[in-house]
């Protein structure tokens, strides 16, 4: 088929289309919502992936978290060995650092987190905050998470940890409440009744998927809050790897030494676990599992019932224009011709529909990310090419036996044919 006879084929479908809008456009709906939802789910999940990996890498790409329990565990529904374990020290953190050449560092951390019986509180003059993290870090807490970095004053020193300071770097969110129109830095807040000099405030973090993020965090030296509260003994230590070891030599040596320094028997399984932040990226893949097949399922969906409308609107048509089948065979139309004319009605058809969908999936995607900035929903080349192929494959497989069925008429009969 020459260039002429394809526009002139593609003029002529355009032209049926035009001749039957309102039955045309029912049969494209599907199609438009199947590539609406293919575009639309596949943008959103492709910002949050983005959004995941960067949070990995600012958590700290080379650190290892070393907990009692597995982490993002209901307590209450573990087994009663897990509960038992005894609980992580300031001891063991030091211990791996001595004995594991693998690894640069080792800091502890403390969390106090009481959201249904609140009972902390930052406040200074009339203003307070209650609803935050009050975390006890260890000088070093800053370097294994970068995250956490200081954008105005300083972080918790060794002198802080030393001397049990109070002192305190909050979040920036916390800083807005408190200080809305003054510099925080070296005011004096309570915190829960107790003075503290306000040595530093983080950088903004509003957190993943605007959760709560460092913009809500309070730290405090960890020797402090050992003293301020007495009656928290979990702990948890963060690990970080020295260069030219790789994440895996680095849990080997960092497990083989708590194991010792906790004396866990040779044929007993850690009463520890150890976890990387990439645990985020695994539960993240989990959740959006189940996303795309749900989307896989109703995308596909709105594929088979656009395609069936295709296949159905082209029989049609083969129908209606029996007559003009029967005129351009008689003046020498070969089979081939008029097979590629009505693949061609319903790959315009199907490609009308594609175009429709990909742009309102783009739409969509950007009223997500204009309404709920957290949600950085990004439409990628890679998947309107996608919807693109997608809708003519469904014209192509589904125009295909009305086609062959339009090729295959007798031009006697068809000239007969009223």
């Amino acid at each position: 088929m020459t260039r002429h006879e394809a526009f002139e084929n593609l003029s002529v479908a355009l032209d049926t289309l035009r001749a039957r809008k309102v039955r045309s456009g029912l049969t494209i709906l599907g199609i438009v919502i199947g590539v609406t939802t293919v575009i639309a789910v596949a943008s959103i999940i492709d910002g949050l992936n983005g959004e995941i990996k960067e949070r990995v890498q600012r958590l700290g790409s080379n650190t290892l978290f070393v907990t009692r329990i597995p982490p993002i565990q209901n307590t209450a529904r573990l087994p009663a060995k897990i509960r038992v374990r005894k609980y992580l020290q300031e001891e063991d953190a030091a211990f791996i650092e001595e004995s594991s050449p693998a690894v640069s560092y080792a800091t502890v951390f403390a969390n106090r987190i009481n959201f249904n019986d609140q009972t902390d509180e930052i406040r200074y003059g009339d203003a307070h905050v209650e609803r935050f993290f009050l975390r006890g870090v260890q000088p070093a807490y800053i370097n294994a998470f970068p995250l956490f970095a200081v954008a105005e004053g300083r972080f918790v020193s060794a002198y802080d940890e030393e001397h049990a300071r109070n002192v305190i770097v909050i979040g920036r969110a916390i800083a807005d409440s408190l200080f809305p129109s003054v510099d925080p830095l070296g005011k004096p807040v309570r915190l829960n009744g107790r003075l503290y000099e306000v040595v530093g405030v983080f950088e903004p973090d509003q957190g993943l998927f605007a959760s709560f993020g460092v913009d809500q965090f309070a730290c405090i030296p960890m020797s402090n809050f050992r003293k301020s509260f007495p009656e928290i003994r979990e702990r948890f230590i963060a690990v970080a790897g020295r260069d030219g070891f790789s994440l895996d030599t680095m849990k080997d040596q960092v497990e083989e030494a708590l194991r010792r320094k906790r004396h866990v028997p040779h044929n007993a399984e850690d009463d520890f676990d150890i976890t990387s932040p990439d645990f985020l990226s695994s539960l993240w893949n989990q959740l959006t599992g189940a996303m795309v097949l749900l989307t896989g399922i109703i995308s596909g969906v709105g594929l088979l019932v656009g395609g069936i409308g295709v296949m159905n609107i082209m029989l049609i048509s083969v129908t209606e224009r029996t007559s003009e089948i029967g005129i351009r065979k008689a003046v020498g139309a070969r089979k081939s011709d008029i097979r590629i004319q009505f693949l061609l009605e319903a790959i315009t058809l199907s490609c009308i529909g594609g175009v429709i969908g990909i742009l309102v999936g783009a739409l969509i995607a950007f009223a997500v990310r204009t309404a709920l900035p957290a949600i950085p929903a990004f439409v990628s080349p890679l998947w309107v090419v996608l919807g693109f192929t997608i809708s003519v494959s469904v014209g192509l497989f589904f125009g295909y036996y009305p086609a062959t069925r339009a090729a295959n008429l007798d031009p006697i009969v068809c000239l007969r044919y009223e």
